[in-house]
């Protein structure tokens, strides 16, 4: 039964636990995403959105607990998941010294991505950079860099997007701008997890909305079962009743 319900999930994490020293930061945490989901996770900060998805990205190891990643498993089997994810952080990641084409070109060979010149071409027109290609990226604008941040994570054509806080320091234009292409990522297919402590933007653009607080996912709705509008008392109730939750156990 588990074998068969992993064969349709492109992520599944049961009974994740990871502790910095004496210090739980994730306990028990359930997930699952089916493929082509768009799913915002919600939480205050120091709930463990960050840590869970550096676990996710294969950059952090569990305490305890199992994370596949299309069907691989992680620790064990992270050269594989790395061929097939695209990170994106609130820090581009960039080189700025170099240009926007040669960034693409330096993360394009470490990939061995074919037909290199034309795929770099598509990723700047994906990300609106094409007039900024031979521009070195300490020239951009924040807001710049994030979207070319996209365009290196999209450019060996990942099946998973992680997005950790990617509107962090932008302004609001630059935000919008931001949202565009995260849209236009996610209308090519791909299966995108993204946290944030915006809920208006994640109510724009996630299908998903999975809160986690105390170091566990408390609950989740699907955008096409509530009115985004309610995102707010939603995600208020959610963190509210964990909290109550917690206090009586301790």
């Amino acid at each position: 039964m588990i074998e068969r319900e992993r064969d349709k999930l492109i992520i599944k994490v049961h009974k994740l636990v990871k502790r910095f020293g004496l210090k739980t930061v994730l306990r028990d945490l359930d997930f699952k995403v089916h493929p082509g989901e768009f799913v915002a996770i919600l939480g205050p900060n120091g709930a463990g959105k960050t840590t869970f998805l550096r676990i996710l990205a294969s950059l952090s190891r569990p305490a305890m607990g199992e994370v596949y990643i299309a069907g691989y498993l992680l620790p064990a089997q992270a050269a594989a998941v790395r061929r097939i994810i695209g990170v994106v952080s609130h820090q581009p990641l960039l080189y700025g010294d170099l240009t926007a084409e040669e960034n693409l070109r330096f993360y394009g060979r470490m990939y061995a991505v074919p037909a290199l010149n034309e795929r770099i071409h598509e990723v700047l027109d994906l990300v609106g950079l094409v007039p900024r290609r031979r521009d070195l990226v300490r020239t951009f604008s924040r807001g710049m860099q994030q979207r070319l941040a996209i365009g290196r994570a999209v450019l060996h054509n990942p099946e998973i997007m992680l997005f950790d806080e990617p509107h962090t320091g932008l302004d609001q234009n630059a935000c919008a701008m931001l949202d565009n292409t995260l849209r236009e990522v996610a209308a090519r297919g791909r299966t995108v997890v993204m946290t944030s402590h915006d809920l208006s933007r994640s109510a724009d653009l996630a299908s998903r909305f999975d809160v986690l607080s105390r170091g566990d996912i408390v609950a989740s709705a699907q955008r096409s079962e509530m009115n985004p509008n309610l995102l707010l008392s939603f995600y208020r109730e959610a963190t509210s009743a964990s909290v109550q939750s917690g206090i009586r156990r301790e």
